[in-house]
């Protein structure tokens, strides 16, 4: 049986001679790195662990796209480039067949990006996959939220402004489906919803093109509704989000039908699609330029003043307010959490 270091090396180690920025890759204590000029970096963690975050039967390859995407869609949220990446693998026990399709569903997806894996650790233990991403922003010296202009080169939580429309792309929702359709034992990777729950797509072209048009952004891992709370209470603003105007995907209608395809876009999560604010006047040029990407931006609300004691997330129909129901997903609610809009 092969020991940790000609895992790493079978599996995971790459000719990284081409790529930008890597002094010193896999092989000494720490990779060397450098951030190109006039740029800054970015820097992202993520767990994630078999049986809650991804079914430990799942195909190999796919565990080992989804544990590589959710971390690019950090990079992406913030309108940064991939660099480098390291692995931190626990396993069980060496199965060199599942080794293969994991790297091959990491590997494929890493080289899609331009992202270069510089170094990690193999261990025993129950399966779980902890990836740290590197990326690259140009250096901004101003304020989180500039006096007279929202384009700045880098999306971040607290830049919404009174009257921004709230806009996501593409058709969140689908990953939910998908949970379900594999939870009752649907394994046909080909189903729209669950190839969207087992191989996640990162927006990270779609980040680029928006970063200097949206004021805020970030990615949907825990439900439309969740997420924007995260926004509204970095900018100290609410959000009003128009129930009616949600995309819903034709297959996530046929999967969950109208009400419970609402529920999954406003707590599903596992989505990764970009949730962000703009103003309204840069809603043409955005939707231009996600056109290349044949990927969708729709218009889902508004940030608007705080009216009470703390930012909240208001749903409507209509311009009617409406109860939310269902809460999205955290690993330690609180004892006494209450919804979102409460």
């Amino acid at each position: 049986m092969p020991g940790e270091f000609e895992l790493i090396a079978r599996y995971f180690q790459r000719d990284l001679s081409g790529a930008p920025g890597v002094l010193l890759g896999p092989g000494d204590d720490c990779a060397l790195l450098a951030a190109g000029d006039g740029m800054q970096l970015a820097i992202s963690v993520d767990t994630s662990v078999a049986g809650v975050h991804f079914p430990p039967d799942a195909p190999a390859s796919s565990i080992g796209h989804r544990a590589l995407a959710v971390n690019l869609s950090d990079l992406a949220a913030m309108g940064a480039t991939p660099r480098w990446a390291l692995l931190a693998l626990t396993l069980p026990e060496v199965d060199e067949d599942w080794l293969h399709g994991f790297a091959a569903g990491f590997h494929a997806l890493a080289e899609r990006h331009g992202i270069a894996l510089v170094g990690g650790d193999v261990t025993r233990g129950p399966l779980s996959i902890t990836i740290t991403v590197h990326g690259e922003l140009p250096l901004v010296l101003e304020d989180a939220v500039h006096p007279d202009s929202v384009s700045r080169p880098i999306l971040r939580r607290d830049g919404a402004r009174e009257g921004d429309l709230v806009v996501i792309t593409g058709a969140p929702g689908m990953a939910h489906a998908g949970l379900k359709a594999w939870q009752s034992g649907t394994r046909d990777v080909l189903d729209p919803c669950l190839a969207a729950y087992l191989r996640p797509e990162p927006r990270v072209e779609a980040g680029l093109a928006l970063r200097q048009l949206a004021s805020a952004g970030l990615d949907v891992s825990d439900g439309v509704m969740g997420d924007l709370a995260h926004i509204c209470r970095a900018s100290q603003l609410s959000a009003a989000l128009e129930l009616g105007e949600l995309p819903l995907a034709p297959e996530l209608m046929a999967a969950l039908g109208e009400q419970g395809a609402r529920e999954a876009v406003l707590n599903g999560g596992d989505d990764y699609e970009l949730l962000l604010t703009m103003p309204e006047e840069h809603l043409e040029s955005a939707i231009n330029a996600l056109r290349p990407l044949n990927l969708s931006l729709s218009v889902i609300g508004r940030m608007q003043a705080v009216e009470g004691s703390e930012p909240r997330v208001i749903l409507e129909q209509e311009g009617v307010e409406q109860a939310a129901a269902g809460r999205s997903w955290q690993h330690f609610p609180p004892a006494d959490a209450t919804e979102v809009s409460s």
